[in-house]
């Protein structure tokens, strides 16, 4: 490819504003992006003459079908093809897609996980047009699809999907972040976008190893396994040099994601062996959103045309980096300016501190919450392991930040800011320049860096919806109640009425700081004595969808209503034990079919090579072979007891019932018998001769690439 290929191939398979302006007349043009700005509705009329210009446009390209293409439930994408084939004639093609078409799609809604908003027999549901998210064109073996980002709702209107109420979401907080902005005298502010860039960790494997896996290929993680010489202790993997295939990878997935307009900007080398990340610029939350399960969905694609498999479980292996996805969250006017930029004299910045004092009671208040929407089964594995934040929320605002929160906590107000040095390392031929005033801490789960704070939090394999939606609706909620505290007020009350709201917000706030070792187990016990909430998992997480509060919260914001709270707490229950459900079906088919045998053959190789020295009856020792058979034969022994042990606690699991009991069994009793079992195996591993074992190890899948 030339040089210049970015520009070459930047969003071509986009219908962007560039084309809309190419394709539309300046009216419809010009009255649609009036409506995706500023809101209203969209007259039928003008959306038969977008459609018509958007099927022109992707005939032009091949497209040969058009999709609405929505993120149900499931945490992934979906999607029904419908050609542009008219049935009005049979003797030639006649390609039509209306506006009706565009706008609303009927899938099935009671197919996809509705929680109980919908039931078996209550079929309709709806997909409706995301205006604000641009159309895309796919090509994969099916030809070339027209995608159109819609929202998913039932036939009543409650939401099916994870798009609608991150839309919500972000209305909710440019109310309240625009009143904000307007408070502070910014008049001309009518707009407040919240702005994502998620950073994406993910593993790539050979694919013939992979498919010799049943657990990758089942759950997406290694359910047994054990730890190969080598693993990450070198660090010489992190921003090591890119080997040649995973080049070849990256420079593909670079050119299909710029074509759909996705900004890939960063990529290299992970902690973990085989681990790697990639990183877009900051987007407007659903488009970015949108762009995430694009990205996920593509890696997909084309690791498989270069004989790999993406995995983007949280920890497909135990006992090296698992993955996550840092939800890099800001909140900037339709003005341009970002309410989370502290400027050259934080101290002095009013309206930042004001901003900043409400995402750290947002944060402190609705904590669970937070947790909560980044909980997956996979996070459970990789949440407060020696790469992730502890499952403890806590803010980190750098040295800087914090020495303002004191100054303000202990005289009412800040009158410094601790300035960034001039850094010298050293070395004559390296420019000086100036270091930042503050510190990164890559153990907190909450962390400010610069102008954003940064979700750390976020599972690899989730929708960024969830999280982005939280963080917006809380922030919104405690914006509204504290501008309630400073509207009405003169110009002289105004100042001396934000600094009170500041100083008690942050002194009412200020155990959720933390600038330390989120690592540490002292951190552990000292959250604790803060009285901060350590929720560990994904089922001790899922109850705060139906807390008061956060019903509350949340219907005071217009984001859910109790219903579809409920609903998703019926959901998480289910999928967690639908997910260890499979889990530990497939342990049992690997250690039924594949490694007890294989251990049972070994054994028997061991008896044989004994008995045919002592047959020779030459007076050779043979305590080597009879101490490895008497070893391996006891794990052999523990394995199959501990198999037995799982079967019949996977088979009660009928008799427990539904929702959060069967959770909590899965929690608490089949995930320790899936241990037990993976123990003994694991062990056996490392005594086995590597020709007797059934599947690729671990030094297999992190080093055969």
């Amino acid at each position: 490819m030339e040089n210049n290929v970015l520009k070459e191939v930047f969003a071509t398979d986009v219908f962007h504003d560039e084309v809309m302006q190419e394709y539309l007349p300046k009216k419809v043009y010009s009255t649609f992006k009036e409506i995706v700005e500023n809101g209203g509705e969209l007259d039928i009329s003008i959306a038969n003459v977008i459609s018509h210009a958007m099927k022109e446009w992707a005939v032009e390209r091949g497209a040969t079908h058009y999709t609405h293409w929505f993120q149900p439930m499931t945490g992934i994408t979906a999607e029904k093809h419908d050609s542009f084939l008219n049935a009005s004639s049979t003797s030639r093609a006649i390609l039509e897609f209306s506006g009706k078409e565009l706008i609303k799609g009927e899938p099935d809604a009671s197919s996809f996980p509705s929680g109980g908003l919908r039931a078996t027999f209550e079929a309709r549901g709806y997909t409706a047009w995301d205006i604000t998210s641009p159309a895309f064109l796919r090509e994969d073996a099916a030809g070339v699809t027209l995608c159109i980002p819609t929202a998913f709702c039932s036939y009543t209107g409650e939401a099916l999907d994870k798009k609608t109420p991150l839309l919500r979401s972000m209305a909710a907080l440019s109310r309240q972040a625009t009143r904000t902005a307007n408070l502070f005298g910014y008049t001309d502010v009518g707009k407040v976008n919240c702005s994502v860039g998620p950073e994406q960790e993910y593993f790539l494997v050979n694919r013939e190893n992979f498919l010799k896996r049943d657990d990758l290929i089942y759950s997406g993680r290694t359910l047994f396994g054990a730890m190969p010489p080598k693993g990450q202790e070198l660090d010489d993997h992190y921003f090591g040099s890119i080997r040649e295939k995973i080049a070849s990878y990256m420079k593909e997935l670079n050119i299909e994601l710029w074509k759909l307009g996705i900004l890939a900007k960063t990529q290299h080398n992970e902690v973990a062996p085989a681990q790697h990340e990639m990183a877009p610029i900051y987007s407007t939350a659903n488009i970015a959103a949108d762009h995430n399960q694009l990205v996920m969905e593509t890696m997909k694609k084309v690791a498989r045309r270069h004989g790999l498999e993406c995995l983007l479980h949280e920890k497909p292996f135990a006992g090296v980096n698992g993955s996550g996805k840092h939800n890099n969250w800001s909140i900037v006017t339709d003005t341009g300016i970002n309410l989370l930029n502290p400027g050259k004299e934080p101290h002095n910045n009013l309206m930042f501190l004001y901003v900043l004092s409400a995402v750290i009671k947002a944060v402190n208040d609705y904590a669970p919450l937070l947790r909560l929407s980044a909980s997956n089964v996979g996070n459970d594995h990789r949440l407060g392991a020696n790469e992730a934040p502890p499952a403890i929320i806590s803010v980190f605002l750098g040295e800087q930040l914090e020495d303002i929160v004191d100054q303000i906590i202990e005289n009412g107000e800040a009158t410094s800011s601790i300035k960034g040095e001039r850094m010298d390392i050293g070395v004559a031929t390296v420019p000086h320049f100036r270091k930042d005033a503050t510190d990164r801490n890559r153990t907190s789960p909450f962390a400010f860096t610069g102008n954003k704070f940064e979700f750390r939090m976020v599972a690899s394999s989730m929708s960024i919806s969830d999280s982005n939606t939280v963080l917006n609706s809380i922030v919104a909620d405690t914006l509204e109640k504290m501008n309630k505290e400073i509207e009405g007020k003169s110009a002289k009350e105004f100042e001396d009425a934000v600094k009170k709201v500041i100083r008690e917000t942050l002194k009412d706030n200020k155990k959720v700081i933390f600038n330390g070792n989120g690592y540490a187990d002292e951190w552990v016990a000292e959250a604790e004595k803060r009285n901060l909430p350590n929720v560990r998992t994904m089922v001790d997480a899922t109850k705060y969808f139906t807390d008061k509060s956060v019903i509350e919260m949340f219907e005071r914001q217009s984001v859910y209503n109790e219903a579809e709270l409920r609903s998703r707490e019926e959901i998480n229950y289910e999928t967690y034990s639908k997910v260890l459900h499979i889990e530990a079906l497939t342990m049992i088919e690997m250690a039924a079919k594949l490694y007890i045998p294989s251990i049972i053959r070994f054994c028997t190789f061991l008896a044989d090579s004994i008995n045919s020295v002592k047959a020779t009856g030459i007076n050779a020792a043979t305590h080597v072979q009879e101490n490895l058979l008497t070893k391996c034969s006891s794990l052999l022994a523990d394995a199959q007891k501990a198999l037995d042990e799982l079967k019949v606690k996977t088979e009660k699991s009928n008799e427990v019932g539904e929702g959060s009991p069967l959770a909590e069994y899965y929690k608490d009793v089949i995930r320790e018998a899936m241990n037990n079992l993976r123990s003994p195996i694991d062990e056996l591993e490392m005594l086995v001769d590597k020709s007797f074992w059934p599947v690729p190890t671990y030094g297999d899948l992190l080093f055969e690439v």
